[in-house]
C-alpha cells in the first residue's frame, strides 16, 4: 500500500462488456445441451420402453434455456472489476457473491486468456495470480483488447509496487 491509505472492500466501478452476457449465455446453452442430447439419444435407443427418458431430456433442455435466459443477466448486474494502484478488486458471483481484494504487493503475475468461445465474442480473461491460499483472481467478459490494456496497467503497478508477493 502507498503512503497511509488502506485497501478496503468497496464496490468496484467496471461492469465487464456487454458482450459477456451472450458468452455465458452460450456456456449455460452448451452446458444444457451436451446431457439433454445424451439423455435424448438413449431414449432413442432404448425405445418406447422407457419414455420418461424424453422427459426427462426435454426436463434438461427447459432447466437449460431456463438458466440461459436469466442467469447471465444477473451475472452481468453483479460482476464487476476495478484496479487502483492499490489492489484489484473484483466482485463476482450471483446467489453467492464474492469480493475479493489483491493489493499489488501480492500479485505475482497476470495472465490474459482467450477460448475459442472467448474469442469468437473478442472476449478475454485476466487471471491475476497471488501470494494467496483461496487462488487466483479472475475478471471475465473483457474486451480482449481492453484486456491486453489491464495486464499491462497491472504489469507496471505491480513492477512498481515495493513488496515480495509471499
Amino acid at each position: 500500500m502507498r503512503g497511509e491509505e488502506e485497501v478496503r472492500l468497496r464496490p468496484p466501478r467496471h461492469r465487464v462488456d456487454r458482450r459477456a452476457v451472450a458468452w455465458w449465455r452460450l456456456r449455460c446453452l452448451l452446458a444444457a445441451a451436451v446431457p439433454a442430447a445424451v439423455t435424448g439419444a438413449v431414449g432413442v435407443f432404448v425405445g418406447p420402453a422407457r419414455p420418461g427418458l424424453w422427459y426427462a431430456a426435454a426436463a434438461i433442455a427447459a432447466a437449460g434455456l431456463l438458466v440461459a435466459a436469466f442467469l447471465p443477466l444477473w451475472w452481468y448486474r453483479v460482476h464487476r472489476w476495478e484496479v487502483t494502484e492499490d489492489a484489484v478488486y473484483v466482485r463476482t458471483g450471483a446467489l453467492w457473491q464474492e469480493w475479493r481484494i489483491a493489493p499489488m504487493s501480492r500479485i505475482q503475475t497476470v495472465d490474459t486468456v482467450r477460448g475459442p468461445l472467448e474469442q469468437g465474442f473478442r472476449l478475454a480473461t485476466v487471471t491475476v495470480t497471488t501470494a494467496s491460499a483461496k487462488g487466483d483472481i479472475r475478471i471475465e467478459g473483457l474486451d480482449h483488447a481492453r484486456a491486453a490494456e489491464l495486464a499491462e496497467q497491472l504489469t507496471r503497478i505491480t513492477g512498481a509496487t515495493p513488496g515480495d508477493a509471499t
